[in-house]
Parts: structure tokens; sequence; C-alpha cells
């Protein structure tokens, strides 16, 4: 048999995909159809619908540097070591993902608010979380965290341990075998996990919400200024929808697999 040779899918599972994908496309089509075109403009660029649309990018920039910054030691822990208990440590770094987000902004509320776990340590040192900016990176990143310690460590298992193992062979430290070695090899995963936490954290309502509120300017995200704007002019809150919906879409469609076919 040719190498080139393609196996083939049956014809038959076109018909579920296609079921699938008219399930996704469809509400997006019927979102369109109900923006009022000709007001559009004035819809997105109301004071209180820009500063919403700032904060989210703001914020969710923000709390991707957080995901770098912990989850990337989070997924190389994971991926390249082995230690009792680890199988219960990867289930809690991924609760999120299965955490309704408004438990999570409770739990992050009775962690740094004022009456929180953290909160009279916090308050001693003059610090203010709960309800400020602040809150809103941290609620972004706890939802987020989890996709980029889900991408990275995939990639890590991918990717082995065999180009790590010759240069510590060759006398090279730990430290500069991650640095020379293991982060450029799965750069392509942990650009993934970025744009993915990215695109995460630009939608987070629950969290958000429960734990930052909706203080205009301060910690009303985008999502947040849909939801109150749905109540008083539906249209805006149509035209602002399909905003995130293209921002959203732009943003995932960074996402590109290698030719080797692992994110």
């Amino acid at each position: 048999m040719s190498a080139t040779t393609s196996v083939g899918i049956p014809r038959w599972i076109y018909v579920p995909a296609a079921v699938g994908a008219l399930f996704i496309v469809l509400p997006l089509v019927a979102l369109a159809s109900r923006v009022e075109w000709s007001h559009f403009f004035s819809l997105i660029t109301s004071d209180s619908s820009v500063a919403a649309l700032k904060l989210s990018l703001r914020t969710s920039a923000l709390s991707t540097l957080l995901c770098i910054l912990f989850g990337v030691p989070m997924a190389i822990v994971l991926a390249r070591t082995s230690f009792r208990g680890q199988s219960i440590l990867r289930s809690l770094v991924l609760l999120p993902l299965v955490l309704p987000p408004v438990v999570g902004g409770i739990a992050l509320l009775y962690t740094f608010g004022r009456k929180g776990l953290l909160g009279h340590t916090l308050d001693v040192l003059g610090i203010q979380i709960a309800f400020s900016t602040t809150a809103v990176v941290l609620a972004q990143a706890f939802v987020a965290m989890p996709f980029m310690v889900v991408s990275l460590e995939g990639t890590l298992r991918a990717a082995g341990q065999r180009y790590e193992v010759v240069a510590a062979t060759l006398g090279a430290r730990p430290t500069t075998v991650l640095r020379r070695v293991t982060l450029p090899l799965v750069l392509p995963g942990l650009a993934a996990g970025a744009i993915l936490a990215f695109a995460r954290s630009l939608g987070e309502f629950g969290a958000t919400i429960t734990f930052a509120g909706s203080l205009q300017g301060v910690t009303r995200t985008l999502p947040l200024e849909i939801y109150l704007q749905r109540e008083g002019d539906p249209n805006a809150a149509v035209a602002l929808s399909l905003v995130l919906v293209v921002v959203a879409v732009l943003v995932i469609g960074l996402v590109r697999r290698p030719r080797g076919g692992q994110l």
C-alpha cells in the first residue's frame, strides 16, 4: 500500500458532522440577522461599550500573562515528573474546566475578599482585591488556566524527552535544558495555550460578576456590558454580542497546527 493512500471515512459520518456544524453556526447566523446594521456603529461606540471592550482586552491580556507565568511550570511538572497524588493534583488544576464559573467566583471571594481566607492579611497590608480590576484579572485567570496547562502538557508529552536527555548528557544544566531545548520545542503548544486562555478570559462572565461586580470602567467587561444592555437596549446587546463573537473568532483563528499535527 502506498504511503500516501488515504484510508478515508464512512460517508454516513458527514451527516452528524453537518448537523453538529449547523448547531454551532445557525445561532451565530441568527444573531447576525438580528443586528440593526443601520445603527450598528453607533450601538457599539457608546462610552460604556468602548470602555467595556478596552477593559476586557486589557484584563484578558494580563490574565493570559498570569496563565503563562504559573500554567507553564504546572504543565512541565505534570508532564515531566511522577509523584504520589499527581492525578489528584491534575484533577484539581483542571477543575475550573467543569466547575460553574459562579462557583469559582464565590471561591475567589472567600479567598481574597475582606472576610476571606486571606482577606484580613490583605486588609492589614492595605490591599483591596475584591470588586476591583485586579479581581477581574484573577477571575479570568482562574477559569483560563486549565487551557494553558492542558495544551502545553499534551505538547510536552507528545514531544518526548529525547532531546532533553541528549542535552543533559552533554552537560547542560536543568535550567539550560529548559530554556534552550524544552521551551523552544513546545513553543507551538505554548502559543496555542496562551491564545485559548486569552479567548476564554475574554468571554468570562460568571466568576467576574461574582468576585468583581459590575462597575463601569473598573470591572464591567464586555460580557457584563452585554448582559446589562440586554435589559435596557436589546439592539445594543445584539451588536456587542456580534463584536465579541468576531473578536473571539479572530483570536481563535490564530491557533494553528504545525505540520507534525501536534498543537
